[in-house]
């Protein structure tokens, strides 16, 4: 599936969950922020302000996309954005679980991200 379709999910699914967690919010000074950078292919979901006098700054979401993959580096969610990212059609081998130590990730049902042939015999990703 092509790089530009997984920018789409992403920005789609962040930009969804942004708008619901901002309708719950309460405070004021308290906002849910959105980051693409699409030229480097990073994405953030962040909170940041104030709650009375404690400051609240955090991140939620944090995607990548490398080598035609979509890198979860962080996900501090319920559900879990590649199960949404799986339920939109992306292929489970198309994410790699980056929180995950690089020697985990072959047991899990998702992408590992490494190369099989680093001498670029064939380049395989796995």
């Amino acid at each position: 599936m092509a790089t530009e379709q997984y920018r789409q999910y992403i920005q789609q699914l962040l930009t969804e969950r942004a708008q619901r967690v901002s309708k719950q919010q309460n405070a004021e000074e308290d906002e849910v922020q959105t980051l693409f950078d699409t030229e480097r292919n990073h994405y953030q979901l962040l909170y940041v302000g104030w709650r009375g006098n404690r400051r609240e700054f955090g991140c939620i979401l944090h995607l990548d996309i490398k080598d035609g993959k979509t890198w979860i580096q962080h996900d501090g969610t319920e559900v879990g954005i590649a199960n949404q990212l799986v339920e939109l059609g992306v292929p489970k081998q198309d994410i790699v679980l980056a929180f995950h130590e690089p020697d985990i990730r072959p047991f899990t049902e998702f992408g590992t991200g490494k190369i099989t042939d680093p001498n670029d015999r064939g380049l395989e990703l796995v």
